[in-house]
């Protein structure tokens, strides 16, 4: 009777353990799938290869054409922007200077 029982156990167990293999690897199969992707993505090396003919403005970020870019690339490079005033300075380096304080001393109210 006792081999009797322990072969049905292993046979339990041999069923468990497909059982559980066969369900894991059917859950991986379609995670493949999606992982490609979509057909009507352009490639990257096209994309490298296509000319860019706008641009940003480093300034206030609207586009630009190529020549209006060219043309403000010039016009920063020949003058430096203008300074702020002073005081303006002075104000935000106070601000700054009590923002960090309020992370070391946050009971402080002034």
């Amino acid at each position: 009777m006792g081999k009797v029982k322990a072969r049905k156990e292993i046979q339990l167990l041999c069923l468990i353990v497909i059982t559980a293999t066969l369900i894991l690897l059917s859950s991986y199969w379609e995670s493949v799938v999606v992982a490609l992707p979509p057909a009507e993505d352009t490639p990257e090396e096209i994309l490298r290869t296509k000319i860019i003919i706008e641009a940003r403005s480093p300034i206030d970020g609207k586009f630009l054409t190529a020549a209006e870019y060219i043309q403000l690339q010039a016009q920063l490079q020949e003058g430096p922007p203008p300074k702020l005033d002073p005081k303006i300075r002075e104000q935000i380096f106070l601000l700054r200077l009590r923002k960090t304080l309020f992370q070391f001393f946050p009971f402080l109210n002034f």
